[in-house]
């Protein structure tokens, strides 16, 4: 986790524009491609690691972690405007690499095709890139399923968030990770997470962040020809169809779809509803607006916090704005902070209302606490509607026919659907369609990102032990 110290950044706290904390920020280009020499010169030695090995040292980060999720649930609060109350994503981690840990216990890394061996194996130096709005859980994801290909690996967490990740490079320390295996770089996206993606001895590149910095990363990374694995944004689309319980799919999408104040890119951020009950969803939407508490995330009270700082905050505004001046029906919300606040990142949480196909508001990511509802005529329009968009991460059904929610299912093209506010399993595949992203996290599918496939011929006995490809 070398290089030398080039300079130090103020962190902001979001709920009072206050500064909390410093942070050394590294020297860009040259501690960049030093941790990658670093990540270089331990691969030899990790990628021949046994499964039992690298079992024990996710063990020992779990160990290691678990000591901390005491104190992470407020490092988020300060850094992010994450709520103490919505801690979720501190314990899931836990859960995380509990999966990955069991998927290389039961995972064959060697099968056979007739009588060629078929290996996968480690693919090489990891370039890992993490965002501000799920900063622990995510790169924990990242890191623990390069870990447990046998890869090594440099991190380089958001702007935005870089406390959390140096509480998780301390967490990789006290487990005894072996020197150059986990390494941590602090700087700016396009500086660092450039130099990542292109370095020539960077063999993988794992990002979650905006379609936008997905599309640079994949240039970036493409002058070397290097595999990438891309979670990027998305407008996922909640279809209520005509029978379904419009009172739990309203008070779901509030609930998912604001959580974290809407900063999240499964979120469903468009609500599909028949237009003959269009007012009536509209009422319950209300409804679970009123039983949301914005206000200080370290107030265990609070269900929700600011926007991460104030570039966001004036994006959601806009957002907003060029909503209503095309059309848009104001529900509730609306523009400026949320009533009894004279500082802080806190928008309104807002519902437009009659909102169409070709409005603005339906084809951009706005990533905050903004709902619109868009009217459908008939199931088949609805479904177009859904599918018009250039994102295809997630989406939701709600109806109280399984099997023609399901059938809808079907036809959605995103990565991961949602049945009547079904919870997802962490460890099932996650990704995105179209221009959401290419690969897979979490899972066998998941491991496999960071494994590459060798056949190897002529070995036709030892061949005849191995398990089917």
């Amino acid at each position: 986790m070398g290089g030398a110290v080039r300079g130090v950044a103020s962190l902001i706290d979001p709920a009072t524009e206050e500064p909390w904390a410093t942070v050394a920020t590294g020297g860009g280009i040259e501690d960049a491609d030093l941790a990658v020499a670093a990540a270089k010169r331990a691969f030899s030695s990790f990628s021949r690691t046994s499964v039992e090995e690298r079992i024990d040292l996710i063990d020992r980060i779990i160990a290691a972690y678990e000591r901390r999720t005491g104190e992470l649930p407020e490092l988020l609060a300060y850094e992010d405007g994450i709520p103490v109350s919505f801690a979720g994503q501190v314990k899931s981690s836990i859960g995380h690499m509990t999966i990955a840990r069991d998927v290389i216990r039961d995972y064959a890394f060697e099968r056979r095709m007739g009588d060629t061996i078929v290996r996968r194996e480690p693919i090489g130096v990891c370039g890992l890139i993490s965002p501000w709005n799920w900063p622990i859980q995510t790169s924990v994801v990242k890191v623990i399923y390069a870990i447990a290909a046998g890869c090594t690996m440099v991190l380089k967490p958001a702007d935005a968030s870089p406390a959390s990740a140096i509480a998780l490079a301390e967490v990789m320390d006290e487990a005894g990770t072996p020197p150059g295996v986990f390494n941590l770089v602090i700087g700016r996206g396009s500086v660092v997470g450039d130099r990542i993606s292109r370095h020539p001895d960077v063999d993988f590149v794992s990002f979650t962040g905006s379609t936008d910095a997905g599309r640079r990363v994949a240039e970036a990374a493409a002058q070397t020809v290097k595999r990438t694995c891309l979670e990027l944004g998305g407008k996922s689309a909640n279809i209520v169809l005509r029978d379904a319980d419009l009172e739990k799919a309203a008070h779901f999408n509030i609930q998912r779809g604001f959580s974290n104040s809407g900063q999240s890119c499964h979120a469903p951020s468009r609500l599909l509803v028949h237009e003959s009950q269009q007012d009536d969803i509209l009422k319950f939407l209300v409804d679970a607006i009123d039983l949301t508490t914005f206000g200080d995330p370290r107030d265990p009270s609070t269900t929700h916090g600011p926007m991460v700082h104030a570039q966001q905050y004036e994006s959601v505004q806009r957002h907003i704005e060029i909503g209503l001046n095309e059309g848009g029906r104001l529900v509730t919300g609306g523009l400026g902070r949320i009533e009894g606040f004279d500082r802080g990142y806190f928008c309104k949480p807002t519902v437009l209302a009659d909102v169409t196909p070709e409005m603005t508001l339906a084809k951009e990511e706005i990533f905050g606490p903004v709902l619109v509802v868009m009217p459908y005529r008939t199931e088949e329009e609805a479904l177009e509607i859904a599918n018009d968009s250039i994102f295809g991460l997630g989406g939701y059904v709600f109806s109280e026919d399984r099997q023609r929610g399901y059938e809808f299912a079907k036809g959605i093209r995103a990565g991961r659907i949602c049945y009547n506010g079904a919870n997802a399993v962490p460890s099932t595949p996650m990704g995105g369609y179209k221009e959401s992203g290419i690969g897979r996290s979490m899972g066998v599918y998941g491991l496999e990102e960071y494994l590459e496939v060798k056949s190897v011929y002529g070995f036709a006995d030892e061949a005849a032990g191995l398990p089917e490809n």
